[in-house]
């Protein structure tokens, strides 16, 4: 697909002496999220250590930066551990914006990060300039910080509680001080946050994969609108947490973003308590049964269309055929901040392998097509390789609609479903047929219901006021967050 930009990746680690290297391991993990920029923040519960740099995880920390481990002056000393894989928009790929940001604030020093993208950030930006506020970078996310800061609460769970109710939009967080951790979902629970346990460590992640790279064992996933609480007092008990809610538990609205299960995720995660791979075949299972096609093999476009073409192969009797070849080495193209350098590495990422295709008629399996431009180069290479045909089969809905929620899905004038029609988009790509899953189908594949999922991409039915929008403001997107 290589056109979908993602949301970002935060882990947190509460009562380990090396909280450092889980949250380092964590955020491996969880490098699919987001690879412009990444950091890890670390207190002993005196003092806090912070490390953000541009680039992936692995090539930015090494052995020396944790203890016991060759270390030296640089070690990340703690017990409680934040952490944050960042993705952005072009024009905000700087350092100043890297996460965790640390605050150094009345209640102490602090560190936050941020998974989403809040809808009414430029209006509390300039309401905060007004009141004295100082911005160092560009993203909501700081305004988030600054928000906390201004508050008038006596306590940081009381800023906390102060100044999420007047975000907009989407965030999970991960938030903490030099002696607590806070991790939030809002309450619509856009973006997954779950956590669990390893030994006597509290342990929170965007994704169970992160839990299961530490051996921690998943607990739940935090429900929308739920804060917990992990600190002094709350060690005391069994659970080792307590939960709070940011709004009253009965008025959050459950509002997952579907593509998280069709994309986003990991297949070996946990999200809204079913399998990720799992969503995924039943997804390709509901294609094939919506768009049944003569064909002689099932070709997935890597990595993310596979579990939907196993799906679709299994359910069509289709034999499935690893027709391409990814080369592991370059990273996923959708994340690069320029289309410039996204389309450079398109054609270095995948490769088909000419010998099994030839004389044959395709379905070519992908998660979506956005502006059309790379499903028109994937039908085009197919033929040049001598496919008879080449049917294109993906597993959404058609994207009609931008995202405000963390999703960089562009303006509708970009989008090639919200200008032409089904037909007109297979003679754009110049396919022999097209099909995308319905709406029912998708939600069907995720066992939910369609008040359970964020699906304003494809129905343009936004879940949050767009305040920024409406005012005529430019709304944040950049994704970091």
């Amino acid at each position: 697909m290589g056109e979908i930009k993602e949301a970002c990746g935060i882990f947190g680690v509460y009562s380990h002496p090396d909280a450092a290297y889980l949250t380092f391991l964590g955020l491996q993990a969880l490098q699919h999220r987001g690879q412009e920029s990444c950091g890890i923040v670390v207190s002993d519960g005196t003092v806090m250590r912070h490390r953000v740099r541009m680039g992936l995880v692995a090539t930015n920390f090494a052995p020396e930066h944790f203890p016991g481990k060759n270390s030296n002056g640089e070690a990340l000393y703690g017990y409680i551990a934040s952490g944050h894989n960042r993705y952005s928009t072009t024009g905000s790929s700087r350092i100043e914006n890297a996460q965790p940001l640390l605050l150094d604030i009345k209640y102490g020093p602090v560190s936050l990060a941020h998974n989403g993208n809040i809808t009414n950030a430029e209006k509390l930006r300039n309401e905060l300039k007004q009141r004295g506020a100082d911005f160092k970078g560009t993203t909501d996310s700081e305004v988030i910080g600054k928000l906390i800061a201004f508050s008038s609460s006596p306590t940081l769970q009381g800023a906390i509680m102060d100044a999420l109710p007047r975000l907009e939009g989407s965030y999970s967080l991960v938030i903490t001080s030099n002696d607590a951790l806070y991790a939030i979902r809002d309450p619509h629970g856009f973006r997954p946050l779950c956590f669990g346990y390893r030994d006597n460590a509290v342990i929170v992640a965007s994704e169970s994969c992160a839990l299961d790279v530490v051996n921690a064992t998943l607990n739940r996933e935090m429900s929308p609108g739920e804060m917990i609480v992990v600190d002094k007092d709350s060690w005391q008990t069994e659970a080792r947490y307590r939960s709070e809610w940011i709004v009253p538990k009965e008025i959050t609205k459950p509002s997952l973003c579907l593509f998280e299960l069709i994309y986003f995720a990991r297949p070996d995660s946990i999200i809204n308590g079913i399998s990720v791979a799992e969503v995924r075949r039943k997804l390709g299972q509901q294609c094939a049964r919506e768009h049944p096609v003569e064909a002689d093999i099932v070709v997935p476009v890597l990595d993310s269309g596979l579990y939907a073409a196993q799906g679709y192969a299994k359910q069509s009797g289709i034999p499935l055929e690893l027709a391409y070849v990814r080369n592991h080495y370059v990273h996923r193209t959708f994340i690069n901040p320029s289309q410039q350098e996204r389309a450079k590495q398109v054609n270095l990422k995948l490769n088909i392998i000419k010998t099994l295709v030839k004389g044959k008629r395709v379905v070519v399996v992908d998660d979506s097509i956005v502006r059309g431009n790379t499903a028109s180069s994937r039908v085009a290479e197919f033929k040049a390789c001598g496919a008879k045909e080449v049917h294109m089969r993906v597993s959404c809905p058609p994207t009609r609609h931008p995202c405000f929620y963390g999703v960089d899905f562009p303006t509708s004038k970009e989008l090639i479903a919200a200008n032409k029609t089904i037909n007109q988009i297979q003679e754009h790509i110049r396919a022999d047929s097209l099909g995308y899953v319905s709406m029912d189908g998708a939600i069907e594949a995720a066992k939910g219901v369609a008040s359970g999922y964020c699906t304003a991409c494809w129905t343009g039915k936004y879940p949050t006021a767009l305040t920024d929008a409406s005012q005529g403001l430019t709304v944040q997107k950049f994704y970091n967050n």
